[in-house]
């Protein structure tokens, strides 16, 4: 289960006791409240149908997915689909190869989404054997969907910017930058990566 919205403000009120610019920003753009994703096979799935595409695009997609193979969507149906029949739920050939991993190391049991790596960095290679789910989408895996406290996704570019703003940086710090920014933020940096989201478009920030 994701952080909810009473553990994001206690992380935040947590980080904020011990640096004033982050007291200060959630005092002008106030708490972000929870994203919650279920655990397992689906949710990946859903990521990976969600790449490069437009929300809607998306749906359609997930619709379609959902009218051929059953709401539970098990990898043992996906992969009995061919590759036609997939291509017209509107799967590419590349996002097709994606989806077979995924479901081939589920349906393999060769990685067991409900069992990951208590180790962060552990169940982060776990989740990129998966192709197409590169750092970003673990992480984004890991702190909506099992809710681990200390994720930080530095690569993410809303990330880099709210910071930028945040800490009055002269540019977009870069993702190794990001990282090193946020050392002592921790173990909350699963609720700062949040409150970033919430805060880089506010103008109030």
């Amino acid at each position: 289960m994701g952080l909810t919205t009473a553990t994001i403000r206690d992380h935040l009120d947590a980080v904020a006791a011990k640096d004033r610019v982050v007291a200060s920003a959630i005092e002008r753009v106030g708490y972000p409240t929870e994203r919650i994703r279920e655990t397992g096979y689906r949710t990946l799935l859903r990521t990976i149908v969600g790449q490069q595409v437009s929300v809607a695009a998306a749906s359609s997609v997930w619709r379609k997915l959902e009218a051929e193979l059953g709401e539970e969507m098990h990898a043992h149906e996906l992969l009995a689909r061919d590759f036609d029949t997939l291509r017209a739920c509107g799967l590419s050939r590349q996002k097709q190869g994606y989806v077979r991993s995924l479901c081939e190391l589920v349906d393999g049991r060769e990685l067991d989404l409900e069992n990951l790596p208590q180790d962060d960095e552990d169940a982060i290679a776990e989740l990129t054997r998966i192709k197409g789910i590169g750092r970003w989408s673990a992480e984004i895996y890991l702190l909506f969907a099992e809710g681990r406290p200390d994720i930080w996704p530095a690569g993410d570019l809303a990330v880099q910017a709210a910071c930028a703003k945040m800490l009055e940086l002269p540019e977009r710090p870069s993702e190794k930058e990001t990282r090193a920014l946020a050392e002592k933020w921790k173990p909350h940096r699963g609720a700062m990566a949040i409150f970033t989201w919430h805060a880089y478009a506010d103008p109030a920030l």
